[in-house]
């Protein structure tokens, strides 16, 4: 019988590349569980201003992870506010947006376990307790009369002004609370209808920064709160109005500009400042209207701003104040606050009707990747809506929202941001400003009496035109004193009738006509085009300003990527300079000024950048899922208060990522002893 041939037996295990990393010492659960903004080896903290990501060591032999977050350290079911069972490295970037919660010590908890080949899990990890606490209020800046201003909060996406004195709705003090996209906000209210100085000296006022909670939130039904704490009161106090030719002076955002070269371009939309109240010809004016446009002989209008009292303009998400419309309301605003409401009719100088851009429906915000603009067949692909989980799969984070505050509104708010230019200076926007005035219109039904004229004590009005009357209108016949009031009860050929009787005779020739109350336009007294022409040739061009908008990038790296995720030996790093990583690597950035929500793409190449991937997600980092090879990224905001379809920022810088394969190594070789063999009889 032939001898077997020896059997060669070989024992070969995957680093940690394969199986989540391979340890010198193995250990009963996953240690290491803590949280970071934007690395893992960042300074440890326990206390976040938003929600943050988590990292742990890796677990030898693990095939996946399970992660939890919870408001008790039982992580009872009914306390777990976020789970996800399918990670595959030992980075979790949760989708949800936690609420401002504090405890003693802790109010928040988090913990993982790893999955193995067999299909056993390991105990769960110790807890990890963190909170997370509110940025501090924003404080006052620099500004010019009649414009408030303030420090930008980091992660907010509009902000709530509380002016402390002004009352709205006819609710008394306290009840004005203006929502702004940006970081000023006009005073419209002292200024508007009452310029002098006991009404505009001075204006108490708080803000608190809002923040955009579109991703959900906890599984279990939690609430939070869309807003931050209120400021202080501050102070600010106005000079008098100056008088002179309108003139403006600043755009002013996040950075103050004059319009020169030399001047900075706006991360945020701007206010705009200007001084005087007489047009290019010395007419008087105590309202104003700015425009915007993106041509120096501004013909190509792209912004329109609410009317307004002050000597400043800022765009507000809640829209224009309620202008009186007739004669007598624009006698009562003068001794009052006016409303937020709609603003009436307006008329540009040449009588083409023109609307405030903050009277416009809100924008559609977008919700899933836009078709890349790359090459063709280049379009985006992968994770769309933002209920998905960060690394790419659907995870029990819940939808519920709660908590915005009152005054800040349901939804986006107008479309009242411009489009980023990202040219300035060669490139930006002009603006002027016109001064503003309510005009009553032409007065329909006007005629005079006819003969042989209308006697006192008759019903019958002999007119020369009965065509402009209609039955059950006000009429007014004749001239004050002498005048009688009446009601049109029916008109006949040449002949009105009134419900009763003239009180004062009248004579052939008198004036009659409506007297309902005539709507007035707020017509502009300048023709912005006329403005411009004579800046053009010389004549006051001070009154045309230019400004730029560079939207703000969102910040993937300072000097390496925000990048986190398993190194190809198996520890849990982040990255330096190029990043190396296996299996799919968190990414993180900062939020972006005007941001809303986020779109991150990933591409083989640098250039052409060709989007093989994207999602979108209201967090500030996600777990992407690479294969093996070199990887680029970029990640890119939206703002949800410029035009659907139009509302993308920039791009942040393209960083780069390689995915290794998993390294394999021979432990062991076992050779089988040579067999014996035995004759049998």
């Amino acid at each position: 019988m032939r001898s077997a041939r020896p059997a060669l037996l070989l024992a070969v295990a995957c680093l940690a590349a394969a199986l989540s990393g391979a340890s010198s010492a193995a250990t009963t659960v996953p240690t290491g569980l803590h949280g970071f903004m934007l690395r893992a080896d960042e300074t440890p903290t326990d206390v976040f201003h938003r929600t943050p990501s988590f990292g742990w060591d890796p677990y030898p032999g693990a095939t996946g992870y399970q992660f939890q977050l919870s408001t008790s350290s039982t992580f009872r079911e009914n306390a777990v506010i976020y789970n996800t069972s399918t990670l595959t490295t030992p980075v979790a970037a949760p989708s949800i947006a936690l609420p401002w919660i504090t405890g003693s010590p802790h109010s928040l908890y988090a913990r993982v376990r790893a999955t193995l080949a067999s299909g056993d899990v390991t105990p769960w990890s110790d807890d990890y307790g963190f909170d997370v606490v509110a940025p501090s209020a924003a404080t006052p800046l620099p500004s010019d009369p009649g414009l408030l201003r303030w420090t930008p909060v980091e992660g907010a996406t509009s902000y709530q002004v509380w002016l402390i004195d002004i009352p709205k709705q006819g609710q008394g003090p306290g009840t004005s609370k203006e929502h702004t996209k940006t970081n000023v906000l006009d005073e419209r209210e002292l200024y508007t209808f009452h310029q002098s100085t006991s009404w505009i000296s001075s204006i108490r006022w708080r803000v608190r920064a809002v923040r955009s909670i579109a991703s959900g939130t906890a599984a279990n039904g939690l609430p939070t709160t869309t807003y931050g704490p209120w400021s202080p009161i501050y102070k600010s106090a106005n000079p008098p109005l100056q008088s002179g030719i309108i003139r403006p002076l600043h755009t002013i955002s996040d950075v103050t500009s004059d319009g020169s070269a030399g001047s900075a371009a706006h991360r945020l939309m701007p206010a705009f400042t200007w001084t005087g109240n007489q047009t290019a010809n010395g007419t008087i004016a105590e309202l104003y209207r700015v425009y915007v446009f993106t041509d120096k002989q501004c013909l190509n209008p792209v912004y329109t701003s609410a009317v307004v009292g002050s000597p400043a303009y800022a765009p507000r998400l809640g829209g224009t104040l309620q202008l009186p419309q007739d004669s007598s309301g624009i006698a009562s605003a003068r001794s009052t606050y006016l409303d937020d409401g709609a603003e009436p009719q307006g008329e540009m100088y040449d009588g083409t009707p023109v609307s405030a851009t903050e009277s416009l429906p809100p924008a559609t915000p977008t919700t899933t990747a836009p078709a890349d603009d790359g090459p063709a067949g280049t379009g985006s692909t992968g994770a769309g809506g933002g209920s998905a989980g960060a690394d790419g799969s659907a995870s029990s984070d819940g939808s519920s929202g709660s908590g915005a505050p009152a005054g800040a509104g349901t939804g986006p708010g107008a479309p009242v941001d411009l489009w980023d230019t990202d040219s300035w200076p060669k490139g930006g926007y002009y603006w002027v400003v016109v001064g503003v005035a309510p005009e009553a219109p032409t007065v329909a039904g006007a005629s005079t009496v006819a003969a042989p004229g209308a006697s006192k004590g008759s019903t019958l009005v002999p007119v020369s035109d009965t065509t402009q009357f209609k039955a059950g209108e006000s009429i007014t016949i004749g001239v004050a004193p002498n005048s009688d009031t009446g009601t049109v009860g029916a008109i006949g050929n040449g002949v009105i009738t009134l419900k009763s009787p003239l009180n004062f005779g009248h004579a052939v020739g008198e004036p009659i006509s409506t007297t309902s109350s005539a709507t007035v336009v707020y017509q502009d007294l300048e023709l912005p085009q006329q403005i411009c022409a004579d800046a053009l040739n010389g004549i006051n061009p001070w009154r045309v300003q230019r400004f730029g908008i560079t939207s703000e990038p969102s910040r993937t790296s300072a000097q390496d990527p925000f990048a986190t995720g398993l190194s190809p030996t198996g520890q849990l790093m982040s990255a330096v300079q190029k990043a190396t990583f296996y299996g799919r690597p968190l990414i993180a950035w900062a939020p972006a000024l005007s941001a809303d929500t986020y779109e991150v793409e990933w591409s083989k190449s640098a250039y052409p950048f060709t989007a093989a991937g994207s999602m979108m997600t209201s967090a500030t980092s996600a777990i992407l899922p690479l294969s093996v090879g070199t990887w680029y990224y970029r990640v890119r905001g939206f703002d949800y208060n410029l035009p659907s379809g139009a509302q993308m920022l920039s791009w942040s810088d393209t960083e780069q990522v390689v995915i290794a394969p998993p390294t394999f190594k021979v432990t062991k070789v076992v050779v089988a002893k040579k067999p014996k063999f035995k004759v049998l009889p």
